[in-house]
């Protein structure tokens, strides 16, 4: 199961982090990782190199474990990646229910 905690405060994204597997078969659930791999791991590329937005980033690529924060969640650049990578987790977690699992946690920034 994949999971991924989305920190915000109000309507900015704060950051999130992902960690998990979709499951130790193939095909499918392959499909499913390397998805949310692209995108969680696109967003923190495209948020340092498309914006000025600092960032603190934890991973750990053998566990399936990715965390950024940002440091500016005011930016207006950032928060429209953020969003991006949000809209397409949601509609991988929409079809596939069983593998991946979405928590929004309000946080002080």
């Amino acid at each position: 199961m994949i999971r991924i905690q989305l920190y915000k405060s109000g309507d900015d994204f704060l950051g999130f982090e992902c960690k998990g597997h979709a499951g130790a078969g193939d095909g499918e659930y392959d499909l499913i990782c390397n998805s949310v791999s692209v995108l969680t791991i696109n967003t923190a590329n495209a948020i340092e190199s498309l914006t000025e937005t600092a960032f603190s980033e934890e991973e750990k690529p053998e566990g399936g474990y990715l965390k950024v924060v940002l440091s500016s969640p005011k930016d207006h650049d950032a928060q429209l990646l953020m969003r991006a990578m949000v809209l397409g987790l949601e509609q991988i977690a929409g079809n596939y229910p069983d593998y991946i699992r979405i928590q929004k946690r309000e946080v002080n920034p």
